[in-house]
């Protein structure tokens, strides 16, 4: 059996993300054993239009929306996060502690 790209493997853990709830690139990295890779994330999230993938919920550790460029539409990623009951002000979570998910926590 093929062993899944490192691509592959961040999509499955950004495809469990709850609806109204967002993780950070690092999170994501360092449940996949890859603690320093999160710009790896990155590029992963940006790669992943047309994947069904809900790259809007994943943000930068200090809960910007550093990836929206990569959207169609100018404030794409915050309105499908706005849609899902997220509060953004100023390409900035509100509530993060709140609505935070942490893959290594959530995933036992």
């Amino acid at each position: 059996m093929e062993e899944l790209s490192f691509f592959e493997k961040v999509y499955n853990v950004a495809k469990l993300i709850p609806h109204g709830r967002v993780t950070n690139y690092g999170a994501i990295a360092k449940y996949l054993g890859a603690a320093k890779s999160a710009r790896m994330v990155g590029y992963a999230m940006n790669a992943s239009h047309n994947k069904d993938v809900p790259a809007h919920r994943v943000v930068n550790k200090q809960g910007l929306l550093t990836g929206k460029h990569h959207f169609d539409g100018t404030n794409l990623m915050q309105q499908l996060l706005e849609n899902e009951g997220v509060v953004v002000v100023n390409n900035q979570i509100q509530d993060l502690d709140t609505i935070y998910w942490d893959p290594s926590i959530e995933l036992h």
